[in-house]
């Protein structure tokens, strides 16, 4: 159960906030993020490859760069989301989790959204990705937040 727990919170975030780029964190201190539910399949296999300390990195990567956009539960409706056009993209939305590839959300948690053909205002993580176990981590966070 622990390990799950660290795992979903750690499988974050795939970097789609807009405030959410290197140094930019919130003034205050966000929410804590909620647990997603396990990962399953092929998802369960890969996330248990992830370290604890990449999923901690990723947990506290997703708390503070993408909070401000996406919310702590990835709804999109962090503090900074009204004033963000378009808004930020709701994480838990389903039909999105259905249509977006896993190298998707690792593009733009690294690159931005331009990167993808999607808004410049998602900003990238140029410093993740000399950092692959992390990006999968938040990646797999981010799958987690999708309702089951």
């Amino acid at each position: 159960m622990l390990e799950w727990r660290l795992l979903g919170r750690a499988a974050l975030v795939s970097g789609i906030l807009v405030a959410c780029g290197p140094g930019s964190e919130s003034g205050s201190t966000p929410a804590s993020a909620p647990e997603p539910a396990p990962a399953s399949g092929s998802q369960a296999a890969e996330a248990s490859q992830v370290s604890a300390a990449a999923t901690a990195e990723a947990e506290q990567i997703f708390a503070t760069r993408c909070y401000t956009c996406h919310g702590s539960a990835g709804a999109g409706d962090g503090p900074a989301s009204a004033s963000l056009t378009p808004t930020p993209r709701d994480l838990q939305d389903p039909d999105w989790q259905q249509s977006v590839s896993d190298e998707h959300i690792e593009q733009i948690i690294q690159y931005g959204g331009a990167a993808v053909g999607r808004s410049p205002a998602m900003p990238g993580n140029p410093d993740l990705t000399a950092k692959p176990e992390v990006v999968a981590a938040l990646r797999a966070y981010v799958r987690g937040l999708a309702p089951r």
